[in-house]
């Protein structure tokens, strides 16, 4: 696994777990979510920029996922905007489809025998094991500290009206 491809893993990883706390069980609206949200944010936009110069499927030609990239890079913009115009409906409809987009990538780059995630599980379980729990202490990191910061300017709850 070159250090690009581990990097985007790595990346899209932490976007996955700090998408998910986001979306389903954090609360919105705090500095916390905001703090997060900037995470996320970073991941996203390193795993779509770094994506095209991984070309595992169809080397030399852009592949579906590369689409996707695309679809990403003009998305989460898009949704930053609408949360700073105070748009929540719709900045949570892009998080949500951009989540939604690594989770289906993520699949796609896991699932697939001779794609690279599959093949460190075989060649190198440690290194998985290790790479896996770099995730999820980053993840726990970003969560506590977001908790840490809503409790310590006391938005532990939002008032969001708009929260599903």
């Amino acid at each position: 696994m070159t250090p690009l491809v581990a990097t985007h893993a790595f990346a899209a990883l932490v976007a996955l777990v700090v998408g998910f706390w986001q979306l389903f069980v954090g609360p919105r609206g705090t500095r916390g979510h905001r703090l997060a949200g900037r995470v996320w944010v970073v991941a996203i936009l390193y795993v779509a920029v770094t994506s095209f110069w991984i070309q595992e499927i169809r080397p030399g030609h852009f592949s579906a996922l590369h689409a996707l990239s695309v679809v990403t890079l003009v998305t989460l913009p898009l949704g930053v905007v609408r949360a700073r115009q105070g748009r929540i409906p719709e900045h949570r409809a892009a998080m949500t489809g951009n989540w939604i987009g690594l989770v289906g990538a993520g699949a796609a780059a896991s699932l697939v025998p001779q794609r690279a995630i599959p093949q460190l599980v075989l060649d190198d379980p440690l290194a998985a094991v290790v790479a896996g729990a770099l995730v999820l202490l980053t993840a726990v990191a970003v969560v506590g500290a977001g908790r840490a910061l809503d409790v310590a300017v006391g938005q532990a709850r939002p008032q969001d009206s708009t929260a599903s």
